[in-house]
C-alpha cells in the first residue's frame, strides 16, 4: 500500500514539532520508524506493501528542557500523561493530542529500555533525527525484537554505509568501543544483527503478491548490500578488545539474565 494521507500527516506534524521546539530553543530528534523513513528516501519505497503503520511520534531531547517540553506541548493543546509522568518523568513523558488523535513521546538524555542508548552530548550531530548509529543502536537492544523492528533495521542499512563517522553512515568503531565494555549490550546487539541478516529472505515474503510480483520487495543486490554491511558491523565489534569486565560476564553467559525488562507503557 502507498504512504497513507495519515503517515504524511504524522511526518509534517514532527517536523512542525521540531522546527517550532528550535524556536523555543528545544532541540527534538526524531527516533524510531519514522526518523528511519525521514533519513531513508531513496529506498522508502521498501514500506510499500509491508504494515508498518506510524502510530506515534518519538523524539529525544536533553533532561535540561524537561519541564520547558511540558510548557511546549500544553500550549500547542497536547496533554500530558499523568501517569507516565508520575512513574517516568525525569526519563520519559507522552503527550496526547485529542483534536489530532495520536501522542508525542518524549525521552530524555537516554532510551533506558532493554540497554541504554546514551543521547548525551549527540543530538547535534544529527537534524532532525538521531544519528544513524543511535538508530541501528534504539533497534538492536530490543530483546524481544519484532519484525517491524527488523523491517526498519534493514531499509536504513540499504540506503546508508558503514563507516567510521556519524555523516550519514554508521559509525561501526563507536558501536564497538560501547559493547565492548558491556557483554550483555555486546550479546543481545549482535543476535540482532544477525537475526536481521537472517530475516532478509524472508523480507518479500510479507508483501502482497502482486507487489512481490512488481519487484517492489529487496532485490538479490539489495540482500547481499545490507548482509555486507551487517557483517561490517559485526566485524568492527567482534575485532574490539574487550574489557576485563566484559571479559568475566561473558563466561556466564546467558544463563543469568543480561537485560532490563521493559514494561510498555499505554495511553
Amino acid at each position: 500500500m502507498p504512504e497513507s494521507e495519515r503517515d504524511r500527516q504524522f511526518a509534517a506534524e514532527a517536523m512542525q514539532l521540531i522546527e517550532l521546539g528550535a524556536k523555543e530553543g528545544i532541540p527534538f530528534r526524531l527516533i524510531g520508524s519514522l526518523a528511519v523513513r525521514i533519513h531513508s528516501p531513496k529506498y522508502r519505497y521498501l514500506y510499500e506493501g509491508i504494515d508498518r503503520p506510524v502510530t506515534d511520534i518519538d523524539y529525544v531531547t536533553y533532561g535540561k528542557y524537561n519541564a520547558q517540553v511540558t510548557r511546549f506541548f500544553r500550549n500547542l493543546g497536547y496533554e500530558p500523561n499523568r501517569f507516565v509522568m508520575a512513574f517516568y518523568g525525569k526519563k520519559r513523558n507522552i503527550f496526547w493530542s485529542e483534536e489530532k488523535g495520536w501522542q508525542a513521546d518524549i525521552f530524555f538524555d537516554e532510551l533506558d529500555m532493554c540497554h541504554k542508548v546514551d543521547f548525551r552530548n549527540r543530538l547535534e550531530l544529527d537534524y532532525p533525527t538521531i544519528t544513524l548509529t543511535d538508530i541501528l543502536l534504539e533497534k538492536m537492544q530490543i530483546v524481544q525484537i519484532n519484525a517491524k523492528d527488523l523491517k526498519d533495521t534493514i531499509i536504513m542499512m540499504r540506503e546508508h554505509g558503514v563507516g567510521t563517522t556519524e555523516k550519514e553512515e554508521i559509525n561501526a568503531p563507536y558501536i564497538a568501543d560501547l559493547l565492548s565494555s558491556d557483554w550483555g549490550y555486546y550479546y543481545t546487539v549482535t543476535t540482532n544483527l544477525q537475526k536481521t541478516k537472517a530475516y532478509l529472505d524472508r523480507f518479500n515474503g510479507d508483501l502482497p503478491a502482486e507487489l512481490a510480483q512488481q519487484g517492489k520487495g529487496l532485490t538479490a543486490e539489495d540482500k547481499a548490500d545490507v548482509a555486507a554491511k551487517l557483517d561490517q558491523v559485526m566485524e568492527a565489534i567482534e575485532a574490539a578488545p574487550k574489557s576485563a569486565k566484559w571479559k568475566m560476564r561473558a563466561k556466564i553467559g546467558p544463563r543469568m539474565k543480561w537485560y532490563k525488562e521493559v514494561e510498555e507503557v499505554r495511553r
